[in-house]
C-alpha cells in the first residue's frame, strides 16, 4: 500500500510541476521544502537559516522571486542564491525563515507558486 501512495505522490508532483510565461514575468508553480545549512551555497556565499533565500535550479543568482504558499496564501520575497533542489517534484528549497513565514515548518514541504520579479 506504502508503495501505491509514494507513486501517487510522485504523480501529482509531477503533475504540479510546470512554468508559464505572462508577458515579462514568468511562473513556476510546483513542491517547495526548505533547509538550514550552514555550507557554502553554489554561489560562494555562506547559507544562512535566517535569510530570505532560496535555490532554484536555472534562476541566475541575485534573482529576486515571490513564493506563495498554495495551501494558505501566505507570500514571501526571496533571492535566489543557491542550485537545487535536487527532490524530483520539488522546484525551490527555501530557507528556514522563508519557510517559517510561509508557515510549513512542521510539514517540510507545501505547494508554490513563485514569479520572478527582477
Amino acid at each position: 500500500m506504502g508503495h501505491r501512495l509514494n507513486a501517487a505522490a510522485a504523480m501529482i508532483a509531477a503533475s504540479l510541476a510546470f512554468t508559464f510565461s505572462t508577458g515579462t514575468a514568468s511562473a513556476q508553480c510546483g513542491a517547495a521544502s526548505w533547509y538550514a545549512l550552514t555550507s557554502k551555497t553554489a554561489s560562494g556565499e555562506r547559507m544562512n537559516p535566517a535569510a530570505m533565500t532560496a535555490a532554484h535550479r536555472s534562476l541566475p543568482f541575485g534573482t529576486k522571486i515571490k513564493v506563495v504558499n498554495k495551501a494558505n496564501g501566505k507570500s514571501v520575497v526571496v533571492r535566489i542564491n543557491d542550485r537545487g533542489p535536487f527532490a524530483k517534484g520539488r522546484v525551490l528549497d527555501l530557507s528556514k525563515a522563508a519557510a517559517q513565514q510561509l508557515g510549513f515548518i512542521r510539514s517540510g514541504h507545501t505547494p508554490v507558486c513563485i514569479d520572478r520579479l527582477s
